[in-house]
């Protein structure tokens, strides 16, 4: 048994130090990026605020280092969102459970948010919401599906 200060929270620190981060702590780690470039924040400027490197902040975003209960209050109250903010849409298969009765599209919504987590899916949608006449977002929308090879849903 580790003494207090010593070893991890749980069995699998050493499975998991060899492997990918655990999932709740990459979503985690995507929502706080996400909010971040929302913002407009670098991550050396969130680093400041919480007394960090912007190289910690990275590791958070990652997910590959676990954020700590206060951390993320912490995060929270300078990024001005709820704590359950971070968890929101969190993929069903991160708790190892089925996607709940009626929520079959969740994949498809962890898709959006990755994309939205991007550099260029935060540009796209700041430029496309700019856009004020309706038929010249729909030609947009009309012009991307083209490009990506699918048909028009209309």
């Amino acid at each position: 048994m580790a003494k207090y200060g010593q070893g991890g929270d749980d069995e699998g620190d050493i499975e998991r130090s060899s492997r990918k981060p655990n999932p709740i702590d990459a979503h985690v780690g995507t929502r706080v990026r996400l909010r971040r470039m929302l913002l407009g924040m670098s991550q050396e400027k969130l680093g400041e605020h919480l007394g960090l490197t912007f190289q910690q902040v990275q590791k958070y975003e990652k997910g590959v280092n676990r954020i700590g209960a206060s951390r993320l209050f912490d995060l929270a109250r300078v990024l001005g969102v709820p704590v359950q903010f971070f968890y929101d849409q969190a993929p069903a298969d991160a708790v190892d459970a089925g996607p709940a009765p009626g929520f079959a599209e969740q994949p498809t919504e962890s898709y959006v948010l990755e994309f939205l987590s991007t550099r260029e899916g935060l540009e796209l949608n700041k430029a496309f919401v700019k856009i004020a006449d309706s038929k010249v977002r729909r030609s947009v929308v009309d012009l991307v599906r083209s490009l990506g090879g699918e048909e028009d849903y209309g």
